[in-house]
């Protein structure tokens, strides 16, 4: 079967912002934030298509000092075939982009966060100067301005601080998500095959990161065996992912934040308590300290999240911290021993670890897939539960444990959900799940004794046998197939 070649896939909403954008003809200054390899530049290069007259100039950001953000300005200068700018210093730089915006060019600059950096924050204020000086004959100027970075608050930072000189600059922002489950499914029905195990098995480790999906693409392995997958994409010299989180977080983060990281990457839904007494034997610090670490990897890098229960508030202590990423969660808590492990041991064994590993933290993917796909169902109108807010789990101090609550306000229906990767666990711990059923009701005291209220048992696959089981126990049977049918 011919190879079919990769497309554009999802982004619909943000092209038709950036197309809006582009039409207006006129000066604009847009910011583009969005983890590593979310496709932002792609996104930006997409865009061309809508307007292909006006050049546009990109630079690349290096994390270095001025003298090396100089030198790979004038590199991209020269690829661009412009030779008329004598950079000097980074006032000379951000007069040539002034310039150039004036002429007629969009000027795109990614990696943008890197000018927060003390040796480099002085090119704000330059950049400012050319900006409120194109501002004032904005009618006039057809060209325009993109910054585009990764770290959410050094770009607020630089942009939307009080204090910043490009403070209240910028005419429109976007925020790039991972792409939607529907454009994985796409991805998938074009490369390789929409069964429910690979769906799974591909959304816990790249969630909807464009850039993994196309790497597997062009190393062949969309369609191959985990394992294959595995061999090809991490664990060789020449594997393109091999590097990926090492080269991410790593050269982000300084000092015992990757202990915090990695403990919450290998126990999902650790309680502060658990974290930092973990840190605490391992010598990582004061709790002074450590709450410091938690504080720059939750707010900083939004690399971990604490969540509450539904209807907890925000301050309750009884919130758990996950790594937000799947895919750093997924080389944290699987690939990154093994993978380093490969010059001193056996390579199938070593894959053969990884996967068992990835296919333990799956049970965890699955409910975040679950709630994923509620979401998007109810956004899209598919299905058969509208949501009046965010899909949530529930916990308390005496072991109530829900996977899953979605609540519909307006016609008074609350659903809950048991979430296991193995369809046989699934069905014979449904009695058990009735118990935490009720402490739950209980405990709300009525407050949805007038509610219809509903169950699900959701797994990868299930079968007839399945089915009929989980009906028998007063459940709505749903799998993978079920719940991504109708998404488009």
């Amino acid at each position: 079967m011919k190879k079919q070649p990769w497309g554009f896939y999802g982004r619909k909403e943000e092209l038709a912002q950036l197309r809006s954008i582009l039409q207006r003809k006129r000066w604009f200054f847009l910011k583009v934030a969005g983890r590593r390899r979310i496709g932002k530049t792609s996104l930006v290069q997409e865009a061309r298509a809508f307007d292909d007259k006006r050049p546009l100039v990109y630079i690349q950001i290096p994390d270095s000092d001025p003298s090396g953000v100089l030198s790979t300005a004038r590199e991209f200068y020269d690829m661009f075939g412009i030779k008329k700018f004598e950079l000097k210093d980074l006032r000379s730089f951000a007069a040539s982009i002034g310039t150039l915006i004036e002429e007629g060019n969009i000027v795109a600059i990614d990696e943008f966060q890197y000018f927060h950096r003390q040796a480099l924050s002085e090119f704000a204020s330059h950049l400012q100067y050319e900006v409120d000086r194109i501002a004032r004959r904005a009618d006039k100027v057809k060209g325009g301005l993109i910054v585009l970075g990764s770290i959410h608050t050094e770009m607020a930072a630089l942009l939307e601080d009080r204090g910043a000189p490009l403070f209240n600059r910028i005419t429109d922002e976007m925020e790039l998500p991972h792409l939607d489950i529907a454009s994985i499914m796409e991805i998938l029905r074009t490369h390789a095959d929409t069964e429910p195990e690979r769906l799974l098995f591909l959304w816990n480790l790249f969630e909807g990161i464009p850039k993994f999906y196309r790497d597997c693409y062009e190393q062949d392995t969309l369609a191959a065996t985990r394992r294959d997958l595995l061999k090809k994409m991490f664990f060789t010299s020449s594997s393109p992912l091999r590097n990926e989180a090492e080269n991410w977080f790593l050269r982000e983060l300084h000092g015992r934040y990757d202990l915090v990281l990695k403990y919450v990457a290998a126990h999902p839904g650790s309680s502060h308590s658990d974290l930092m007494a973990h840190l605490l034997t391992t010598g990582s610090g004061s709790d002074k300290q450590i709450a410091g670490y938690i504080k720059v990897l939750r707010d900083r890098y939004r690399m971990i999240e604490r969540l509450q229960p539904i209807f907890a508030k925000e301050k309750e202590r009884n919130g758990r911290f996950y790594v937000r990423d799947n895919f750093l969660r997924s080389w944290l808590a699987a690939l990154s021993v093994p993978v380093a492990s490969t010059n001193f041991k056996p390579l199938d064994p070593l894959v053969e670890e990884a996967d068992r590993r990835l296919a333990e933290a799956e049970g965890h993917g699955l409910e975040r897939l679950a709630h994923t796909l509620y979401e998007e169902r109810s956004r899209k109108a598919v299905g058969d539960f509208s949501l009046t807010k965010n899909i949530s789990g529930y916990w308390d101090k005496s072991g109530t444990e829900i996977d899953l609550i979605a609540l519909n306000e307006d016609d008074k229906v609350i659903r809950f959900g048991s979430c296991k990767r193995d369809a046989g666990k699934l069905v014979g711990g449904l009695s058990l799940f009735d118990g935490h059923i009720a402490r739950f009701l209980e405990r709300k005291q009525g407050e949805f004794g007038s509610w219809k209220k509903e169950k699900v048992a959701i797994s990868p696959r299930l079968d007839a046998g399945h089915r009929k089981a989980i009906e028998r126990k007063g459940y709505i049977p749903q799998d993978l197939n079920d719940l991504s049918a109708g998404l488009k």
